[in-house]
């Protein structure tokens, strides 16, 4: 009878052994997919690329070559407080999102379920597909994806400012005092899942829609498997968005593209810089609806949610729960506000 409770024992720990080094194994490997895949921002080819710019117009601007190495590479940030704070939110972020991952709704779910409902919403297929080039159909599925995508970065984040719950999360990400590439994952878990979730959406929808009227003719203009306006975007130098260098473009660039330094304006800590360029790529979404800024090449610019930000606003307790508790003491102001 002991001997079988002590199997029985041994086979239970022997399986919660294998579902830990699986879970490990497929969280490391997770990891290292942020510099080696080439569907990830932080992919080490777009780093590079990012890099070379910097040091190019950093060179450019009158600098002598080691101080422009020095800038470029942005040493002295990746050691701040605000960059271990970075790291630290990474690393966690992978374990929750490892943990939630089979509750998360894919594209490809999206994608048959909507294309389910375009056949039992019309009752005739359309025959356009017969009528256009394939490259006609690949050039349209590729910008209406980018465009799309694009759009509805751009309003999410919109609302993550203007709502006050969503802000409380995305705060988070505003706390970054110092900036660096790896600060675009500086996230609340709550804002990774309500992005993941829009872009399941996104490309589930846009699969759907470009399948059911052109069928197997679909494809996207790939280069490294990304879509290949987002290839030349990460190419052109996207992570610095996220540095401390301050690369701008003519104005009338920036009226269609947003540049690094436009996006550092959004993280300024200047109040007349508040709520501006919500963009990821495009900055016409941000014209049309009056929240385009120019960048300010005279201006250094500050980052973080203020000013006087103290260095509290990096420990675990305001990346992760503060969110929690504001939202829950604004629920308790709002209720007894109705009860009065």
């Amino acid at each position: 009878m002991q001997a079988t409770a002590l199997f029985h024992l041994l086979g239970i720990l022997t399986w919660q052994l294998l579902v830990m080094t699986s879970f490990f194994s497929e969280y490391w490997s997770d990891l290292s997919q942020l510099f080696s895949n080439s569907q990830q921002r932080l992919y080490f080819g777009y780093l590079l690329c990012a890099a070379i710019i910097a040091f190019i117009w950093l060179n450019n601007t009158g600098q002598n070559l080691k101080h422009s190495l020095i800038q470029a590479t942005g040493f002295k940030h990746w050691f701040s407080q605000s960059a271990l704070a970075d790291y630290k939110l990474i690393l966690i972020n992978k374990i929750i999102f490892l943990l939630m991952l089979p509750l998360l709704v894919t594209k490809l779910a999206i994608a048959t379920a909507m294309f389910e409902l375009m056949h039992q919403s019309f009752s005739q297929r359309s025959s356009i597909d017969n009528d256009l080039p394939v490259w006609l159909i690949i050039s349209a599925f590729t910008l209406f994806v980018f465009l799309l995508d694009d759009f509805a970065r751009f309003y999410l984040h919109k609302l993550m400012h203007q709502i006050p719950w969503l802000w409380e999360f995305h705060k988070t990400h505003h706390s970054a005092t110092s900036m660096t590439p790896l600060t675009v994952l500086r996230t609340h878990p709550i804002e990774g899942i309500i992005f993941s979730l829009r872009s399941a959406l996104v490309q589930g929808f846009s699969i759907a829609l470009f399948i059911y009227f052109f069928a197997g003719k679909v494809d996207l203009y790939t280069v490294l498997q990304v879509n290949v306006l987002v290839f030349a975007f990460n190419v052109a130098g996207a992570n610095l968005r996220h540095s401390h260098v301050a690369i701008y473009y003519w104005r009338w660039l920036e009226t269609i593209i947003i540049s690094p330094a436009q996006h550092q304006i959004h993280h300024s800590t200047q109040p007349r810089h508040y709520n501006k360029n919500y963009g990821a790529i495009l900055a016409i979404w941000d014209k049309i609806s009056s929240s385009h800024c120019y960048s300010e090449p005279e201006h250094k610019l500050q980052f973080g949610l203020n000013r006087m930000q103290a260095s509290s606003e990096h420990n675990l307790y305001a990346l992760y729960l503060a969110a929690f508790i504001n939202i829950f003491a604004d629920c308790k102001r709002f209720i007894r506000q109705l009860s009065q």
